[in-house]
């Protein structure tokens, strides 16, 4: 992770997961303010789908998900609120 962003709890990041990385590479997370990440390169996939390279996608307020790449992903992420990890 290259944090670009930080003011206060709102964050700008990129995310970049080779290929081989272990599948849970992001841990399960609940977004207080929502998230908009655009990838890049390759494949997220998640509870609600699976996103490829061009693919813009917003998470509610307060939504969990526990995302996993498919392949050499590379992901830009915003936080407008921070994150949280959850059990």
């Amino acid at each position: 992770m290259c944090r670009l962003a930080r003011e206060g709890a709102r964050e700008l990041v990129l995310y970049r997961i080779r290929e081989g990385a272990a599948p849970d590479a992001f841990l399960k997370h609940e977004h207080i303010g929502g998230e908009f990440y655009l990838v890049l390169k390759g494949k997220i996939a998640d509870e609600t789908g699976e996103y490829e390279a061009g693919d813009l996608v917003f998470l509610d307020p307060r939504s969990v998900h526990a995302p996993r790449a498919i392949g050499d992903t590379l992901v830009l992420v915003l936080w407008p609120e921070g994150v949280r990890l959850v059990d």
